[in-house]
């Protein structure tokens, strides 16, 4: 990763107060591989990168884990409702990522890591979390050039290119952000 971009991204959350006010809210509950992720982190850095005041635009709150031995959705479901309860946000979702293997059809998955590589897009699958020294970490399977270089692109181990193609169609982010490049193959 480099270190520039991810100094970069690192000071942008610094600066957001209720993504912080999330992080720590999310660092409470101790889930293992735990992580703060997806549209969330993406929105955020692309509105910074269009010059756009912090809008809220994100449809949830993603939460990522990685828990092998609690598989049920129910607890997804158990958690989402302690965060929604804490903050009063009912945009809280929640997804142990040891379980969407089944979803997805594929062989489960080793971590939160191995996980978020098979995301759609290399600039979805980018994940925050607050340590216990209140130092901000990242987890990037992809790197971080395409989520600070506007560019949407399949990841690699999504094999799904049709889908891949609907999804962004359907998200309209070249409408949200029109400064983004979009590749197709």
């Amino acid at each position: 990763m480099c270190p520039e971009r991810e100094g970069q991204l690192k000071q942008w959350i610094m600066d957001c107060e209720p993504l912080l006010s999330d992080l720590h809210t999310l660092r409470r509950r101790g889930l293992p591989e735990c992580y703060i992720a997806a549209g969330y982190i993406r929105g955020y850095v692309w509105d910074r990168l269009h010059g756009y005041a912090f809008r809220s635009r994100h449809d949830d709150i993603d939460v990522i884990y990685f828990d092998p031995y609690h598989c049920e959705e129910e607890r997804d479901l158990a958690l989402e409702a302690q965060f929604i309860s804490e903050t009063g946000n009912q945009r809280w979702s929640v997804k142990n990522q040891a379980r969407m293997h089944l979803r997805n059809g594929a062989a489960p998955y080793r971590s939160t890591l191995d996980a978020m590589s098979r995301w759609p897009e290399t600039a979805t699958a980018i994940g925050v979390r607050l340590t216990a020294e209140d130092e901000l970490e990242l987890c990037a399977p992809h790197g971080l050039d395409d989520l600070m270089g506007m560019v949407v692109r399949r990841s690699p181990l999504f094999a799904d290119r049709q889908y891949y193609l609907e999804r962004v169609r359907a998200k309209k982010w070249l409408q949200h952000w029109p400064l983004l490049t979009w590749i197709k193959d």
